[in-house]
């Protein structure tokens, strides 16, 4: 198929056009796991496993190599998507991160900046 369908606990479904060009698509679970399915085969490629509490949400970096897991335990985490690996813990939330703060980490070392500016690209 063509279409990805979602189904929520905030009683909303979403379908997601697949063509994109991105091999790769997140789930976030209760399990306190994430996902990552290869999009032509639907098989898992990857199950993101770290956080001790459930997941709220998974995002992708906009170059499609990574992806961030929000959780209830007070961090994010970023993984490779080819490896599975975990390559930051982001700390600093005080509760859920949808704690209604938002925090800013650099994505190389994955530590909090205390100052931010827009990237020229």
């Amino acid at each position: 198929g063509k279409r990805v369908a979602t189904a929520s606990w905030d009683k909303t479904a979403k379908v997601f056009d697949v063509e994109t060009g991105r091999k790769r698509v997140a789930t976030a679970s209760w399990d306190k796991t994430a996902k990552v399915f290869d999009v032509e085969t639907g098989k898992e490629v990857h199950t993101l496993k770290g956080h001790t509490g459930w997941l709220m949400s998974v995002s992708f970096s906009p170059d499609g190599n990574r992806v961030a897991t929000a959780s209830e335990d007070k961090m994010a985490k970023v993984f490779d998507v080819e490896t599975g690996e975990e390559v930051h813990t982001l700390k600093g939330h005080t509760g859920c991160v949808w704690d209604k703060t938002a925090k800013v980490f650099d994505v190389e070392t994955g530590k909090e900046v205390s100052s931010v500016s827009f990237s020229p690209d």
